[in-house]
């Protein structure tokens, strides 16, 4: 399940620019998608080679989406380092990100499962519109969870259900049934990833150090966010979009500082219960999952058994 995500023969050495570019792109990441699909696929007992070809597609799609987002959102940093757009120019990131989705359907058709194309480009597609949606909300302060969640579903959820999905679509199962709970377990995989990074913005088991309120400076309200001002009057709702810093937020809950963060975690334990009961239904997806695999196939819900842990409470896989 250990992917090189590209060589050196995957992209012209006469473009040594765009080479640079992919070679610090892709140092700084964890490379969990592609993880995922082996995951999926070592159970299957999916070829290697076309193992390889799928790690490489959704890792090759997810930094595109990475490129082009940095961009739109004018983000100055990209793991750590300074963004693709600002080192390189913003017109290097884009073609950079173009190209990567062009080898995507270059790689892929190559393989020769058009059925596999066609639900790539389908991801892509979703990925695309839910960029234009997300675009759409920066600077409404008023925005619902369940807008946030469309975005989410179209953005995050679409790669997750693509790991989980392409596997089989490449060994050519594609029962409606059980493709219909992969989706459903993609989808929940997606939005617990995107609900616990929404919940880093505001330091909570933050282990990756990410910027706090990085989000709400950007003049985004992420899902955590929206949860918090949903009871919130107008004038506290501006008070809380000014915020800097998260005791000057957390003062909006109480003046006693002691308070404020009693107030301020009873708010992350009720967003973590509305998530705990995501978790529930994920494992119930995972039962009726297991009575459609069959010999070796099983293993696959020992596999994706840990994944909420992973992705939502933040907690390293037992070794």
């Amino acid at each position: 399940m250990d992917y090189k995500i590209y060589s050196a023969q995957d992209f012209p050495a006469y473009l040594p620019k765009l080479n640079l570019l992919y070679d610090e792109l892709f140092s700084g990441g964890k490379g969990f998608r592609s993880y995922l699909v082996g995951l999926v696929s070592e159970p299957l007992q999916v070829d290697p080679q076309v193992q390889n070809l799928l790690g490489q597609t959704i890792e090759f799609i997810h930094n595109a989406s990475l490129l082009h987002d940095d961009l739109v959102d004018r983000s100055h940093l990209r793991r750590g380092k300074k963004a693709a757009w600002l080192k390189y120019t913003p017109e290097y990131a884009v073609l950079a990100g173009d190209y990567l989705l062009a080898r995507v359907m270059v790689n892929l058709s190559n393989h020769g499962n058009i059925r596999l194309v066609q639900y790539t480009s389908e991801i892509i597609s979703d990925l695309l519109e839910g960029e234009w949606l997300q675009d759409s909300l920066v600077g409404d302060f008023f925005v619902k969870i369940e807008q946030l969640d469309r975005v989410h579903f179209l953005k995050t959820a679409s790669l997750f259900k693509w790991c989980l999905r392409a596997p089989f679509i490449a060994l050519n199962k594609y029962e409606a049934e059980l493709h219909q709970i992969l989706n459903e377990l993609g989808s929940i995989l997606g939005q617990l990833f995107q609900r616990s990074d929404d919940l880093l913005d505001f330091n909570i088991r933050n282990h990756e150090g990410k910027a706090i309120l990085g989000d709400l400076k950007s003049g985004y309200l992420n899902s955590f966010g929206a949860f918090m001002t949903s009871e919130m009057n107008k004038a506290e709702i501006n008070q809380f979009i000014k915020s800097q810093t998260l005791e000057v937020m957390k003062a909006i809950f109480s003046s006693d500082s002691a308070n404020a963060e009693t107030i301020f975690q009873k708010k992350v334990a009720a967003f973590d219960a509305i998530n705990s009961n995501l978790i529930e239904l994920y494992h119930h997806h995972l039962v009726t999952l297991e009575s459609m695999l069959v010999g070796p196939e099983k293993k696959l819900i020992k596999n994706l058994s840990p994944l909420t842990e992973i992705l939502y409470w933040r907690r390293k896989p037992q070794a």
